[in-house]
């Protein structure tokens, strides 16, 4: 009896490991592949190698992005110690072009019923004869990368690599049917299901065996830097963002005291250059953005009938439209925004400059220049020295020509505390 207690007390042990529950990292990646993407992913697998989680699932729904940012998320996948799950999802959802190889380099391959996956080949924005041959040396690269991940993960690497030469697409079927993919689960409790006891090779070759008896899913929590520029890496809200924000600074220079503008265009600015930051900017896009702020200066100070704002309004559409420098319609500027945001931009910013020339061609009222051409009374006459009654203050005064008392002067000169002025002819009223 004495000997069946401890046996029992390890059965119950056994029992209880076997329906522990095992930790699953989640984390979405969905929208356009980019550096925050790169972040996330980084910061995802961290936290799922310290609690030891048994998996990382990564929910893939993209239209594909940089292949710089692709390139650097490959390798820490490839590199993560906890095996990692590409799972395309939900169904009607896609991993094309850098979607793809983000897919193919999972230790576990799976689709949903109704996504696709595929069209992988790498677009430039190269053109010419002399570019066709650095167009061909980026297709042979990244189909190389294609081929030693998708081989390496026991793939067929042939049919991968048509995906970036031929731009070929494919269904949930026909990827599971390619051997591109090793499961199609409707959700990802099928999906665990499916890899429970299943029995993955590893990139380094380790064999390992997956226990999903009763998964608890760990949602991956964004920081709070990486929600903001999640939610504003639309280049087209980053140039809104952006354009406001420096309307509101240039309204709060012109109206000092207001406060409001200043503040919040100065966090509008910052917030869109967050997001522009982490998008390929083409400088020639900056470069003409600025002329057309310049142009739209130099319209309210000089007469050039339009021709400046014109300029102007051409540069910055231009400008915003090669804003960012990538081929992906998802990471380019849209000519709708372009031009929703130069025609107000151009309106509004020539009104405000020739509000501020207008106000500075307008006649001194303050100050010893304010009161040069003041129409006065003389207090006593002027022979040629005496007092005058100016801007409701008594003054001395000294006039070129005796002034009778009563008699209207001109004020010609401010000579410290005294004016010197000159007989006004006198207005009749009617």
């Amino acid at each position: 009896m004495r000997q069946k207690a401890p046996l029992a007390i390890l059965a119950l042990a056994a029992l209880q490991c076997a329906f522990a529950a095992t930790k699953v990292e989640a984390v979405n990646v969905d929208g356009m592949i980019h550096p925050i993407t790169v972040e996330i992913m980084s910061r995802a697998l961290d936290q799922a190698r310290q609690e030891g989680a048994e998996i990382v699932l990564v929910r893939l729904n993209t239209p594909g992005g940089l292949l710089d940012a692709t390139q650097e998320i490959i390798e820490k996948v490839v590199a993560s110690p906890v095996p990692v799950v590409m799972f395309v999802v939900p169904s009607g959802g896609r991993a094309a072009s850098a979607g793809f190889f983000l897919l193919e380099s999972g230790d576990v391959a799976a689709m949903a019923p109704g996504t696709h996956t595929g069209a992988a080949t790498p677009v430039t924005l190269f053109g010419g004869q002399a570019d066709q041959v650095m167009m061909h040396k980026v297709l042979n690269d990244v189909a190389a990368l294609i081929r030693g991940v998708s081989a390496k993960r026991g793939r067929n690497s042939e049919l991968a690599e048509k995906a970036v030469v031929d731009a070929k697409s494919f269904t949930d079927k026909e990827a599971l049917d390619g051997n591109l993919v090793e499961l199609v689960a409707p959700d990802q409790w099928e999906l665990f299901r499916k890899l429970n006891g299943r029995e993955i090779t590893r990139f380094d070759g380790r064999k390992q065996t997956l226990h999903l008896v009763n998964p608890e899913i760990v949602e991956y929590q964004k920081t709070t830097r990486e929600r903001i520029i999640s939610a504003i890496a639309d280049p087209n809200l980053a140039l809104i963002l952006l354009v406001i924000g420096a309307l509101g600074i240039y309204i709060e220079f012109n109206s000092p005291g207001l406060v409001a503008p200043g503040v919040i265009g100065a966090i509008m600015v910052l917030l869109g250059l967050s997001a522009l930051s982490v998008l390929p900017i083409n400088w020639v896009g900056v470069a003409l953005l600025l002329l057309a702020v310049a142009m739209f200066i130099l319209e309210a100070k000089f007469a050039t009938h339009g021709v400046l704002a014109v300029g102007g309004a051409v540069s910055m559409l231009l400008g915003a439209l090669l804003l960012i420098e990538s081929p992906l319609p998802e990471l380019r500027i849209h000519l709708s925004t372009a031009i929703g945001i130069t025609l107000p931009f151009a309106i509004i910013t020539t009104f405000l400059v020739a509000l501020v020339v207008r106000a500075r061609a307008n006649k001194v009222i303050t100050g010893e220049a304010g009161m040069i051409g003041e129409i006065g009374i003389a207090h006593a006459p002027l022979t040629p020295a005496g007092k005058v009654f100016v801007h409701g203050e008594f003054w001395s005064a000294v006039s070129s020509t005796p002034v009778e008392a009563g008699a209207r002067v001109r004020v010609t000169e401010v000579r410290g505390l005294s004016l010197k002025v000159e007989p006004a002819p006198d207005v009749k009223e009617s």
